[in-house]
């Protein structure tokens, strides 16, 4: 089951990831300024960050395992008006529709994944995740050798892809309906606090933050490494979109190093490791030639990857019960976080420069600090 949902995620991913990966390609054919490319991403974004933490939360309380299939429904119908579309508007639209397809599809696939992780918490989410990752990383090549030389309306081509995704899905939420209905599972029941509330909330707002020095800096990276790449070094847009496949693909090793290391030593120690760790590559990146780029862009990727499965296992704890409701709100604010960052990255870099936003960007890992506040696990077994 776990295979399956990571399978079903890369699929999800590869289609939402061409939202960004085509980015490139609809500046010039729509003329459009940076502010109307982070716009794009915000619509995506932002739609399934607002409502992740609703659906996560209701189906906490009952759970609806055939949604998940709904969801992929929705991104398909966002690809097809992507496809078709003739102005400006209904690209926001397709856009937001693939966010929808995120708001339901992520909150009750990481549920599910959880149940059939035998224990192993960290381990099912990377890979759960690590479907995510690659779906992400294979766009943008997809996009480089299908939709950049047959144009715009070639996106229609990947709904094949949602449909098989659909049908993938269908069949999770059978199984999940029947393990549910064997366990007599009661998922209304209302989370029980291993530690006080006010180091419950100290906590997540400090995952928040986490959270926030991690995908500001990665919209940075996924909606404007190509346009840094191309204005700083003057490489093709198949190229430049080579470059971020190579970051995505480091950012996919990265998650499943996480999850497993986290199960041995502890998602605290990751976190820590992870976020803090980031920051002198990220430090150095603006001012180093193409190849130490690419290879800084490697290393960031995997160390700042790392820690998402480990924040997701770790927030579960500190909150049991509401597994939903946790998945829903940290990939939720994650989504929320890239789109509301690249909107407000492209304002800024329509006012300075592409390459003042990401020297601006290399400090956010210093927000890794804020993991001194996290309970030992030690403390939360108490």
């Amino acid at each position: 089951m776990i295979l399956a949902l990571s399978f079903s995620h890369m699929l999800n991913d590869i289609m939402q990831s061409l939202l960004a990966a085509i980015y490139p390609m609809l500046k010039s054919d729509f003329r459009l300024d940076f502010w109307q490319i982070g716009l794009l991403t915000m619509a995506f974004q932002v739609t399934a960050s607002l409502l992740q933490p609703a659906i996560g939360l209701y189906t906490d309380r009952k759970p609806l395992p055939y949604s998940l299939a709904f969801g992929m429904g929705s991104t398909l119908v966002g690809l097809i008006l992507l496809a078709y579309a003739g102005q400006y508007a209904v690209l926001i639209a397709g856009a937001a529709l693939i966010g929808f397809g995120s708001a339901i599809f992520h909150p009750e696939a990481s549920r599910i994944a959880r149940l059939a992780s035998g224990g192993r918490f960290g381990m099912a989410q990377s890979v759960f995740q690590i479907g995510g990752n690659l779906g992400t990383a294979v766009g943008p090549l997809l996009a480089a050798f299908i939709v950049v030389p047959y144009g715009q309306a070639s996106v229609a081509w990947f709904s094949v892809i949602a449909l098989i995704g659909m049908a993938v899905l269908w069949r999770v939420g059978g199984w999940y309906s029947r393990e549910r209905k064997q366990a007599g599972m009661l998922t209304a029941s209302g989370p029980i606090y291993a530690l006080p509330r006010r180091i419950v909330f100290t906590a997540l707002a400090a995952l928040i933050a986490l959270t926030f020095s991690k995908f500001v800096y990665m919209a940075s990276l996924t909606s404007y490494y190509t346009f840094f790449a191309i204005e700083k070094f003057g490489v093709s847009v198949q190229t430049s979109q080579m470059l971020l496949f190579l970051f995505l693909v480091a950012s996919a090793v990265g998650l499943v190093l996480g999850g497993l290391v986290s199960d041995k030593v502890g998602a605290r120690t990751v976190i820590w490791f992870s976020i803090l760790g980031a920051l002198p590559f990220t430090l150095a990146l603006p001012h180093v030639g193409i190849v130490a780029t690419a290879v800084l862009t490697v290393v960031i990727g995997i160390v700042l990857s790392s820690a998402f499965s480990a924040i997701i296992v770790f927030a579960q704890e500190l909150v049991p019960g509401r597994v939903g409701l946790i998945a829903g709100l940290f990939f939720g604010f994650a989504f929320g976080l890239g789109g509301l960052g690249a909107a407000l990255l492209g304002v800024i870099a329509d006012y300075t420069s592409i390459r003042f936003v990401f020297a601006m960007c290399s400090f956010l890992p210093a927000l890794g600090l804020a993991a001194v506040f996290l309970p030992s696990h030690a403390a939360m077994q108490r």
